[in-house]
C-alpha cells in the first residue's frame, strides 16, 4: 500500500516536469519549422511540409525589401556611400595593366586582324600608349553617371528578390542570426511556462481526474508557451516601468546589438557592390546600362584610331563604326571583372555598414520590429496550432503510460 501510495505521489509530481518537457518540445518543433526543410518534403499538397519562411520565400523576400532596406535607404544613397570615385579608381587599378591585351583582342576577335596585322609596332605602341591615357577619365566620368542614374539602372527590388528567393538559406539567416537570442528564449521559455502551467495541471488533476484533463492541459501548454513566447519578444513595444523593472520586448531591446549583426551579414551577403554591379550588367533594365557603357567608351575608338583609321579602311576594309562597336561590346563584357576583388568589396561593405547600422539602430520601435516581426507573423497560427496538437498527444500518451487511463 505504502508502495503503490508513493508511486501515485511519483506519478502526480511528474505531471509539471512533463508539462514543462512538452512546452520545451512544442517550442523547439515550432522554430524548427518554421525555417526548415528548405524545399516540400512529403507529397504534396497537404502531405508534408516545408518551413514556413522558404516555402514563402519570394513574398519573405519583397518584405525584406520593403520593410526593412527602403526604410534604412535609397539605392542612390547606399551606392553613393560606397563612393563612385573610389570606384573608379579601382577600376583603373585594375584593368589598366591588360589594356593593351583588350586592345589586341578588340582588334583581332572583332574582326578586324587584318587591319591590326597590317599596322607598323610604332602605331601600335602609340595606340596602346592612347587608350591608357583616355581610360581613367573615361572611367571616372562613367561611375559618377552611373552614381546619378543608378535607380534607373538597377531594379533594386527584382535584385533583393530574386537573390533572396534563390538562396532560401540566406533568407533563413537573415531571420536566424538577427534573432539568434530569441529564438533561444522561446526554446527556454517552453521550459519554464510549461512548468508553472503544470502546477496548475497537477492541482486540477488533484481534486478532479476527468480523462480529458491531461490531454487538454497538454494542449494549453503547447498552445500558450508558443504565443506567450512570441508576444514576450516584441511587446511591449516601448520601455514601460513595472515596479523597480523597466519591461520591454526582448528583441526591441537589444536593438543597437541586432543592428550590427544583421547589417555585417546584408552588406557582405545580400547587398554587395560586386552584386549591384552583377544586377545592372544582368537585370532587366541591362539594356540601359549597355548603352551607358558605350556611349562613354566607344569614344576611346574615335580618339584613338581616328587619326590614322580613313587610311587603314582603304587599304583593309575596316570601319571605324565596327571598330567602335567591338570596344563597346569588350567594355560590357569584362565590366564585372574588377569587382570579383573580396578585399575592396570587403572595404565597401564596411563603409556601406556604418551608415545602415546607425540608421536601423536609430529605427523607432514599431520600424525595427519588422526586421523579425514577419517570420512569426506569417502562418503564425499554424506553429501555435501545432503546439497545441503537439502538446495534446503529450496529454494523452501521459494519461495512457503513466497512470494507465
Amino acid at each position: 500500500m505504502d508502495l503503490l501510495s508513493d508511486l501515485e505521489f511519483w506519478k502526480h509530481v511528474s505531471i509539471p516536469f512533463v508539462a514543462g518537457l512538452v512546452g520545451w518540445a512544442t517550442n523547439w518543433v515550432a522554430i524548427k519549422l518554421t525555417f526548415l526543410p528548405l524545399e516540400f518534403r512529403g507529397v504534396r499538397p497537404y502531405l508534408g511540409w516545408q518551413g514556413i519562411i522558404p516555402s514563402k520565400a519570394g513574398k519573405m523576400a519583397a518584405i525584406f525589401a520593403e520593410s526593412t532596406m527602403f526604410r534604412l535607404g535609397t539605392l542612390g544613397e547606399i551606392f553613393r556611400e560606397m563612393d563612385p570615385e573610389a570606384m573608379a579608381d579601382h577600376i583603373t587599378e585594375v584593368i589598366e595593366p591588360r589594356l593593351d591585351e583588350y586592345t589586341d583582342e578588340v582588334m583581332f576577335y572583332g574582326g578586324h586582324g587584318n587591319l591590326w596585322r597590317s599596322l607598323p609596332s610604332m602605331v601600335k605602341n602609340r595606340l596602346y600608349s592612347r587608350v591608357r591615357d583616355e581610360m581613367p577619365a573615361l572611367v571616372h566620368d562613367l561611375m559618377l553617371e552611373v552614381g546619378d542614374q543608378i535607380e534607373d539602372l538597377v531594379d533594386f527590388k527584382h535584385m533583393l528578390v530574386t537573390e533572396l528567393e534563390g538562396d532560401k538559406d540566406l533568407l533563413n539567416r537573415l531571420f536566424l542570426e538577427s534573432g539568434e537570442e530569441e529564438f533561444k528564449f522561446i526554446v527556454r521559455s517552453g521550459l519554464y511556462f510549461g512548468f508553472i502551467f503544470g502546477l496548475v495541471q497537477l492541482g486540477v488533476w488533484i481534486f478532479y481526474k476527468g480523462w480529458w484533463v491531461l490531454p487538454f492541459f497538454g494542449g494549453l501548454v503547447g498552445y500558450a508557451t508558443n504565443w506567450i513566447a512570441i508576444n514576450l519578444i516584441f511587446r511591449p513595444l516601448h520601455p514601460k516601468q513595472v515596479g523597480p523593472w523597466t519591461v520591454q520586448g526582448l528583441f526591441l531591446k537589444r536593438q543597437r546589438e541586432v543592428a550590427a549583426v544583421w547589417t555585417h551579414l546584408v552588406t557582405r551577403e545580400v547587398v554587395t557592390l560586386r552584386q549591384i554591379i552583377e544586377a545592372m550588367l544582368t537585370g532587366p533594365r541591362s539594356g540601359r546600362v549597355e548603352a551607358l557603357i558605350k556611349r562613354h567608351i566607344e569614344p576611346v575608338a574615335d580618339e584613338a584610331l581616328g587619326s590614322f583609321l580613313p587610311a587603314a579602311e582603304l587599304t583593309v576594309g575596316s570601319r571605324l563604326e565596327d571598330i567602335r562597336e567591338s570596344v563597346g561590346d569588350k567594355a560590357v563584357a569584362v565590366s564585372i571583372e574588377p569587382f570579383n576583388h573580396w578585399g575592396f568589396n570587403e572595404e565597401r561593405a564596411e563603409v556601406l555598414g556604418e551608415l545602415l547600422r546607425e540608421r536601423m539602430a536609430d529605427l523607432p520601435p514599431e520600424e525595427f520590429q519588422d526586421l523579425l516581426r514577419p517570420c512569426f507573423q506569417e502562418d503564425e497560427w499554424k506553429l501555435i496550432l501545432m503546439g497545441g496538437v503537439l502538446g495534446l498527444l503529450a496529454g494523452l500518451a501521459q494519461l495512457v503510460f503513466v497512470f494507465g487511463i
